[in-house]
């Protein structure tokens, strides 16, 4: 039995047909746990849907409308990169509410994780690269509202850089205020880039490939714009530098971790080249971290694309397996 409760629901499915990203990995990471027997089906919750004053916490009240009519425009469509559907919006609304459920759990047992969730191109007023709800956002504020907690900590270790965190969280907004848009201009400085770590109630860092999707990156708390084909050794030390920063900056009451497995050597839509040992090395890094501080850590998988999809199960099973051996002597 695990020391913390794992999320998942078949529902997590997204309905997209054939598609890069693989909907039915949810489902295979949840049998490959329980055949390993690195988890018993007792430490699984089944999630409901988040309520839709939940997401209007993150998302405008117009966008919220038009995907619950079905009613986005062929651009808003065509950003999303997947195909639209009213049972895909319910999907969605299920991953925010699984990563809800997470954070809850979090808080009660150090560390808990949602196979599904970490949409981080999701925005206030639009879809973006598969994300069409932004869950953890959600969870945050969620949280939040409730108070049981008043601030909180995103690491994003995806390939592809949080634009929609970032820009949800770019500033500490009052009730009442208007949500952030996705304006700017684009910015291609390499290496850390930081802004003002007073700037809201979210600090947000982001380790990700500078040579990559999205094309402009709004400014996260911290930006770690890695090199192409980096490998394990490097992408440590600079996570390492991430967290030490980043947790000087901030003192959160909740970490929430974006455990990607696409920044994996053999992903198709990245081009960073750790390995499948290296992202375990990642996870444990950051769950020690966390428990050194007594953070607690609520954990989102994410993208990876991995050419075998068994690759990608493997990469978010070892997630779960760090997390079990570093928080286990806890119990």
């Amino acid at each position: 039995m695990l020391p913390f409760k794992l999320i998942y629901s078949d529902a997590y499915y997204l309905p997209i047909g054939e598609h890069v990203f693989p909907a039915e990995k949810y489902r295979r990471i949840r049998d490959r746990l329980l055949a390993s027997g690195v988890a018993e089906a007792k430490d699984f919750l089944e999630p409901k849907p988040a309520d839709d004053q939940d997401i209007l916490l993150v998302h405008t009240q117009e966008y919220v409308h038009k995907l619950k009519t079905g009613t986005l425009s062929p651009r808003e469509e065509m950003e999303l990169e997947v195909p639209f559907s009213l049972e895909l919006v319910k999907a969605f609304w299920l991953a925010a509410g699984g990563s809800i459920l997470a954070a809850q759990h979090a808080l009660a047992e150090r560390v808990s994780v949602n196979i599904g969730g970490g949409f981080h191109h999701a925005f206030p007023d639009h879809g973006e690269g598969f994300c069409m709800i932004h869950d953890v956002a959600v969870a945050i504020r969620r949280l939040q509202r409730d108070g049981k907690i008043r601030t909180a900590m995103t690491v994003d270790c995806d390939v592809h850089q949080g634009n929609g965190t970032a820009v949800i969280f770019a500033a500490k907004r009052a009730p009442g205020d208007p949500l952030p848009s996705a304006s700017g201009s684009p910015l291609t400085t390499q290496g850390v880039r930081r802004k003002n770590a007073n700037a809201g109630d979210v600090f947000t860092i982001s380790l990700h490939q500078h040579n990559n999707y999205p094309m402009w990156k709004p400014p996260s708390s911290i930006d770690v714009d890695l090199p192409d084909c980096i490998g394990d050794d490097d992408y440590l030390a600079w996570l390492d530098n991430a967290l030490s920063s980043g947790l000087r900056q901030s003192q959160p009451d909740l970490l929430c971790y974006l455990a990607g497995a696409d920044p994996y050597k053999e992903d198709q839509l990245g081009g960073l080249s750790l390995t499948i040992e290296g992202l375990k090395k990642r996870d444990e890094l950051v769950f020690r971290v966390a428990q050194a501080r007594n953070i607690p850590v609520m954990v989102t998988f994410a993208g990876g694309y991995a050419q075998n999809v068994e690759d990608t199960v493997t990469i978010h099973c070892n997630t779960v397996v760090a997390a079990k051996e570093v928080f286990a002597a806890d119990k």
